[in-house]
C-alpha cells in the first residue's frame, strides 16, 4: 500500500496525523498551507490528491476537512463529550486515546465521544458510554447523528 512519497508528501502526511492527534480533525488545505508556506490551498489541494492516488489518504469531496487517513494513527482519540439531551460543546481536545482500530467500525470511525446525559437510553446509549463518530456533512434517514448547534 505504500508508495514512494516524497519529502513534501511525507511532511503533509505528518502534518495531517498531528493534527487529528492534537484536535481530532484534520487540517483544512488552507492550514496545510498556512502551515507549509505554500502560496495558495490550491498548492496543498494537489499534494493531497497525490497521496490519495498513492492510498494514503481518502478525500471526501465538498468538505473542508475531509481527509482521512487510511493508516491512522494507532488507536482512536476521545475529544470530549456530547450531551443526551440539552446541548453542550463537544470539547476537540483529545482527553484520552483508546486503544481499538478505527476499522472495527462500520464506517470507520474517526473519534470516540463520551456521552452525557440518559436522553438516548432507549436507544442502548447511556450516561458515560463512548461513542465512535465518523466526521461526515451528511446523514441518512434512521441515522442517530452527533450535531454542532449553531457552531457549537
Amino acid at each position: 500500500m505504500t508508495r514512494k512519497l516524497t519529502a513534501r508528501q511525507l511532511q503533509i502526511l505528518e502534518l495531517i496525523r498531528q493534527s487529528i492527534e492534537d484536535t481530532g480533525f484534520p487540517p483544512t488545505r488552507a492550514e496545510i498551507a498556512d502551515q507549509l508556506g505554500f502560496r495558495s490551498a490550491n498548492a496543498a489541494e494537489e499534494h493531497l490528491r497525490a497521496l490519495a492516488r498513492k492510498g494514503m489518504i481518502e478525500i471526501t469531496p465538498g468538505t473542508s476537512r475531509g481527509i482521512r487517513l487510511v493508516t491512522p494513527a494507532k488507536g482512536l482519540p476521545v475529544i470530549g463529550q456530547v450531551a443526551a439531551g440539552q446541548p453542550i460543546l463537544a470539547e476537540q481536545n483529545i482527553e484520552d486515546r483508546i486503544e481499538i482500530e478505527a476499522a472495527m467500525f462500520s464506517p470507520r470511525a474517526d473519534f470516540l465521544l463520551r456521552v452525557r446525559g440518559d436522553s438516548m437510553c432507549e436507544a442502548g446509549i447511556l450516561d458515560g458510554d463512548l461513542l465512535a463518530v465518523r466526521n461526515t456533512p451528511t446523514a441518512e434517514n434512521g441515522d442517530i447523528i452527533v450535531a454542532r448547534v449553531d457552531g457549537d
